[in-house]
């Protein structure tokens, strides 16, 4: 099935969207963490501890850390989880280098390892992982059915994903307000400091498109999971998927 956030291009081109999402994330990797947390207000850091503290009471020995980007949702699990190892994977090689800088800086490099990998098509053997975590990364996926199928082939039975995401509040007044600052002043600032015209307009519109809550359990289940729960944080801004092989 095709969704409408797999149509939204970061760029107004024929390219496949992964080549196009590489690039985007290519391109503003020197400013996505500043940006990350200033847009948010820093409430982003709640939403990733509490989505990572799902894990606790479940097997988390072996990581697999999806759209890691700069390494922050991997930084955290090893903090607050204390796993045995972390793959940490992304399609962007500049925002996993300053991952890597990251990693080094905390002595952590025999415990997180970086590796580029395109979701679509995972290089991991069957039934690898205890969990797969994946924050603000499926949205940009070319086709999430398969990146769905993808987490679920490479984690072990009885092991979990957690899938956090941004997405749009339905109840007023929050919509409006979501939808002024995503439209109006989130890409003004974005094109200000990361001088990337395109990717803050596309990062909100994905937003808008991804499919939410009862919906998103759904296509999870059709992906092959079960008991899948998920628990909306700050009036639906953002959204955490818990679901088991």
């Amino acid at each position: 099935m095709t969704y409408v956030q797999e149509d939204i291009l970061p760029y107004d081109s024929a390219t496949p969207k992964g080549q196009q999402v590489e690039r985007m994330f290519d391109a503003i990797a020197h400013s996505y963490d500043k940006l990350n947390h200033w847009l948010s207000l820093g409430i982003d850091r709640r939403w990733r501890q509490k989505s990572i503290d799902a894990l606790r009471s479940l097997p988390h020995r072996t990581i697999l850390d999806l759209a890691t980007g700069t390494g922050d949702f991997a930084l955290l699990a090893q903090r607050r989880l204390l796993p045995e190892s972390i793959m940490a994977c992304d399609l962007s090689e500049n925002m996993m280098q300053i991952g890597r800088e990251k990693v080094k800086k905390a002595g952590l490099e025999e415990v997180i390892f970086f590796k580029r990998e395109d979701g679509m098509k995972l290089s991991f053997s069957n039934e690898t992982f205890d969990a797969v975590t994946i924050a603000y990364g499926v949205r940009n996926y070319q086709d999430l059915d398969q990146g769905l199928r993808e987490i679920h082939r490479v984690l072990r039975p009885g092991g979990h994903a957690v899938i956090l995401e941004l997405t749009a509040p339905h109840r007023q007044p929050m919509r409006s307000l979501f939808w002024l600052y995503s439209h109006a002043i989130m890409p003004t600032i974005g094109r200000l400091i990361s001088k990337d015209r395109s990717a803050y307009r596309y990062l909100p519109a994905t937003m808008e498109a991804f499919p939410q809550g009862e919906v998103m359990v759904n296509i999870l289940s059709k992906a092959g999971f079960s008991n899948v729960k998920f628990k909306r944080f700050t009036f639906g801004l953002s959204t955490m998927y818990l679901a088991a092989k």
